[in-house]
């Protein structure tokens, strides 16, 4: 066997390690201390641990606490310690990055460790190679412990990495939640200032009225006082009081029968008027004048030309009472107002034989009793429904005669049976709805509407008063539409 002397193992050992680069950095000062226990495994020799728990326990024991605390703690507390939480999560996870860094410097340290053996392995022989050998497993041992303790610190570092996103949801959730608490504060403190300025104001106008009252009250006891006095004079002149009462009496008597003797007379010269009107004239307008009601002209004279052969036109006088306001289609003898009409004179002109007789009403159309009060309830509503019978469509009799809904919306009107839709259109200035201006007994029952160009409808209501309801109702939620409902000659 051949001997090899310490001077040339030495030289043998330094020339099979090869050099490490300057560049690698360690987590330690000191290579860790490891020994070898049952079935060659390496075991690290625990050390003692000066620096307390670890900065994860720290954190989950925070946590812990925390949600223990949370119904006791103000939502400002909570917030400041998620962001403590959350500060210590990042510096966990730092730490985290500084493991891996230091592992994979300890894979490269181990490579050339087992590089530097195995060279040397090749040179020893005997029981020296089996030291080698056995260094080598060591190593090989101790790069397997390295990866474990890297799948550790990648679970670890999994877990951080959630904790720190709880954690950062967590601290968002109560900095919303000490804004809205403050945005809520602040609301109760406004709230607050303002019923402190009412009860002030209050106090004030208490303090007014009270005076007012004491005022009121002397004023009061001053006019009692000169009653007092007034009835102690009357009672020393009797006679005096007694003759000014029986010539107020006979005063009143006289007055009351001149009232009457010049209501006679107004009624007498009324009548006289319209006799001597109705003589000249050769028309006259038979109906009531107010809404819900039918005018026919009817001829009032031997002479007057015949109806059916005249042409016919009615009118209705501006507001100002200057222009006259052409009703287009009305046309015959007779016509219904509509709400339109209302406050205003209407006109007739007959043309015949080139010939112009022009007959008024006598009063301004008056609006139907209650229809005011009806139309407000309506209007409450979000839509209005009224039922009606299809008497024409596109100018054309309808021969059915069953009943539809017309729904008057504050965005569209509809008409419909059932299920069946027959029209349904928003307010446009395409859209008209009046009443209906042709002859007919139903004339003030009935309405005109036109959806769109090219389809109209002649609509009989239940009533007069349903009929100007539906007119009524429909154009006021036209109008919040800005768009005006009526007529062909109604727009404005």
């Amino acid at each position: 066997m051949t001997k090899i002397s310490p001077e040339i193992e030495e030289s043998m050992l330094k020339e099979s390690i090869l050099a490490v680069s300057a560049d690698v950095s360690f987590a330690s000062d000191h290579f860790p201390k490891y020994k070898l226990g049952p079935e060659n495994q390496i075991l690290e020799e625990p050390k003692g641990d000066n620096n307390g728990p670890s900065l994860k326990e720290v954190v989950e024991r925070e946590t812990t606490q925390l949600s223990e605390q949370h119904k006791r703690l103000s939502v400002r507390d909570l917030a400041s310690k998620f962001d403590k939480n959350l500060a210590a999560a990042a510096k966990l996870a730092d730490e985290a990055k500084l493991r891996e860094v230091a592992s994979l410097e300890g894979h490269v340290l181990l490579k050339k460790l087992r590089d530097a053996l195995e060279s040397l392995r090749g040179r020893m022989a005997g029981r020296n190679k089996e030291d080698v050998e056995k260094a080598i497993s060591m190593v090989e041992a101790l790069a397997v412990k390295l990866t474990q303790k890297e799948g550790e610190l990648i679970q670890e570092k999994f877990e951080v990495k959630k904790l720190a996103n709880f954690l950062k949801q967590a601290s968002e959730d109560a900095k919303k939640l000490v804004n809205q608490e403050k945005s809520f504060a602040c609301a109760e403190i406004e709230s607050a200032r303002a019923v402190v300025q009412r009860f002030g104001e209050a106090l004030e106008e208490q303090e007014k009225n009270s005076e007012i009252s004491q005022k009121t009250q002397e004023v009061e006891e001053l006019i009692e006082e000169v009653q007092v006095a007034r009835r102690i004079k009357l009672m020393h002149q009797p006679s005096k009081v007694m003759g000014m009462e029986h010539e107020l009496r006979a005063l009143r008597t006289q007055i009351r029968e001149k009232s009457i003797f010049s209501v006679k007379l107004q009624k007498e010269l009324a009548l006289n008027k319209k006799a001597e009107e109705n003589k000249s004239r050769v028309y006259i307008l038979h109906g009531s004048e107010t809404l819900g009601s039918c005018l026919r002209l009817q001829p009032c004279s031997d002479n007057a030309p015949v109806l059916s052969k005249s042409s016919i036109q009615w009118y209705r006088m501006s507001s100002d009472g200057n222009q006259q306001e052409i009703i287009s289609g009305a046309n015959k003898i007779m016509y219904a107002p509509e709400p339109l009409d209302v406050g205003r004179i209407l006109l007739v002109d007959i043309l015949s034989n080139g010939q112009k007789v022009t007959v008024t009403t006598s009063v301004p159309i008056g609006s139907a009793a209650g229809l005011g009060g009806y139309v407000e309830t309506l209007l409450r509503k979000s839509s209005s429904e009224f039922n009606v019978v299809i008497s024409q469509i596109n100018g054309q009799d309808h021969p059915s005669h069953s009943t539809h809904a017309f729904n008057v919306g504050k965005m569209r009107i509809k008409l419909c049976r059932g299920w069946i839709t027959k029209s349904r259109e928003i307010y446009s200035t395409s859209m008209l709805l009046c009443g209906v201006r042709g002859d007919g007994n139903a004339a003030a029952k009935s309405l005109f509407w036109q959806p769109r160009k090219g389809l109209s409808y002649v609509l009989t209501c239940e009533s007069e008063r349903e009929r100007n309801a539906a007119i009524m109702v429909a154009r006021k939620h036209a109008l919040d539409c800005s768009v005006m409902l009526g007529g062909a000659d109604d727009q404005m």
